[in-house]
């Protein structure tokens, strides 16, 4: 995850996750993720993920890009001290295991980034390939990950494994796409590059994630993937605060291509609870809806 441009210093720092481990956006799309990947290993099949911007894969709270921004403070810190209702608390469960699994009981310091949380879920069977190509990023993440023979990171562009590592030969599983949106055109890459990627998968899972400062580029990238032509198309968006400061990212949102049936229901039970327990001041909001297949689709 990272925040859109800004000076020349914020756009020296986009790319870098570990600015930003933690925070409220990771924790809406990691506590996603896990449920997924819940989903995946339901069945005994295997599965593979790829993640096309992987980034380091774990990262120090206590270390000084995320003492930086100390985003984690308002995010996973937040949600680990909150009481949540017990159906939410179930559906979060997935995800807090792997938080508490890599840190030592009531010290927070160390958050996983995607490919580590993926990894906690593969099985013999399963497959993880994680791509990055920024090379301290890479280099760490090859550190993280290594030993293990389900996994090969590879240092590549996250838009050309985007479509170059479809259709998997499991034939099941995820694509997790979460750029640095440090460029104007990435917006415009997403919708492109889950165009190429669903026309050689149109059976796969995909998540797109996506920053939100104003409602201009998410709206239209929701009505570009309209078009798209996929069988199901939904759409989940959280805020932690009005969309009135277009320098500060207030919200991210997920576009999620043929998602296990369960989880839209889940999610109506998820996006709530994250918005009260993760938004400032008391206004937190979220958005879920179907843009393709389920439901209604959203106006045009």
């Amino acid at each position: 995850m990272s925040l859109a441009r800004g000076g020349a210093e914020n756009q020296a720092v986009n790319y870098r996750h570990a600015f930003h481990a933690g925070s409220f956006a990771d924790v809406f799309k990691h506590a996603v993720l896990c449920r997924i990947l819940h989903y995946l290993r339901g069945k005994p099949a295997a599965f593979r993920v790829i993640d096309t911007h992987a980034g380091a894969g774990l990262y120090d709270l206590a270390g000084a890009e995320a003492s930086r921004g100390g985003e984690w403070h308002d995010g996973i810190e937040r949600l680990l001290a909150a009481r949540l209702p017990e159906p939410v608390a179930a559906l979060l469960a997935p995800y807090l295991e792997v938080i508490g699994a890599l840190n030592e009981h009531g010290r927070l310091r160390v958050y996983p980034g995607s490919p580590a949380i993926a990894r906690a879920w593969l099985r013999p069977q399963d497959r993880l390939i994680a791509c990055e190509l920024e090379p301290k990023a890479a280099a760490a993440l090859g550190r993280h990950l290594r030993g293990d023979n389900r996994i090969k990171t590879l240092a590549v562009d996250g838009w050309t494994a985007l479509s170059a590592y479809v259709p998997p030969p499991e034939r099941r599983g995820l694509v997790l796409v979460d750029p640095p949106f440090e460029e104007d055109g990435d917006f415009h890459r997403l919708s492109h590059g889950l165009a190429g990627a669903h026309r050689k998968w149109a059976t796969g899972i995909f998540a797109l994630w996506y920053p939100i400062k104003d409602r201009g580029e998410p709206d239209a990238l929701a009505k570009r993937l309209r078009r798209l032509g996929a069988a199901k198309t939904l759409r989940a968006e959280l805020s932690v605060a009005p969309l009135t400061d277009p320098t500060r990212l207030n919200g991210s949102g997920l576009i999620l291509v043929n998602p296990p049936w369960t989880l839209h229901g889940e999610l109506s039970m998820l996006l709530p609870a994250l918005a009260g327990v993760l938004g400032r001041q008391d206004q937190g909001s979220f958005k879920l809806d179907w843009l393709s297949g389920e439901g209604e689709p959203a106006p045009r």
